[in-house]
């Protein structure tokens, strides 16, 4: 098999300069932009527990947010490719972020998935196709942290 690589330049340009820089740690904003050739700007800053703008996205948040949708997104080919009709997907995911003296980090994330499939569609197969899209997910492999899935299917009346 020929081997693939694929990069994803991104752009973050810090704009939270209040006119005197870092001179004090209180001092300058976590304002930033993510931009991406092409697509719309993301405005980020830190999570409001570490002096940024709440309203803002943080990475905790997009970390959260990518490890959901590679899921989301492999499952649905998954599912597609099993002939299990999917006509909803929610998934209300969360990581846990832990500080302590070595410092923060994510000790877990769980996606909790709730998926409507039609009445026609195998059950089984459905579920079965989340733990084959956890051992896809690019991101869930890529991180050092477990990666839990807890989905819930329905399936809908006829």
């Amino acid at each position: 098999m020929a081997h693939e690589q694929h990069r994803y330049p991104v752009e973050v340009v810090w704009t939270g300069n209040r006119g005197t820089g870092t001179r004090a740690y209180q001092g300058y904003g976590r304002e930033h932009e993510v931009r991406i050739a092409g697509k719309p700007v993301i405005a980020g800053s830190s999570d409001a527990a570490f002096r940024g703008d709440g309203s803002k996205h943080n990475p905790e948040d997009m970390l959260v947010a990518s490890l959901s949708t590679c899921h989301m997104l492999w499952y649905l080919h998954l599912a597609a490719d099993a002939g299990v009709v999917v006509t909803s997907y929610v998934d209300n995911a969360e990581g846990l972020l832990v500080i302590d003296a070595k410092g923060g980090r994510f000790t877990e994330a769980v996606l909790r998935p709730e998926v409507t499939i039609t009445a026609d569609s195998d059950a089984a197969r459905a579920e079965a196709a989340h733990e084959a899209a956890h051992h896809a997910c690019f991101i869930a492999k890529s991180v050092n942290f477990p990666v839990r899935c807890e989905p819930r299917i329905v399936v809908a009346s006829v």
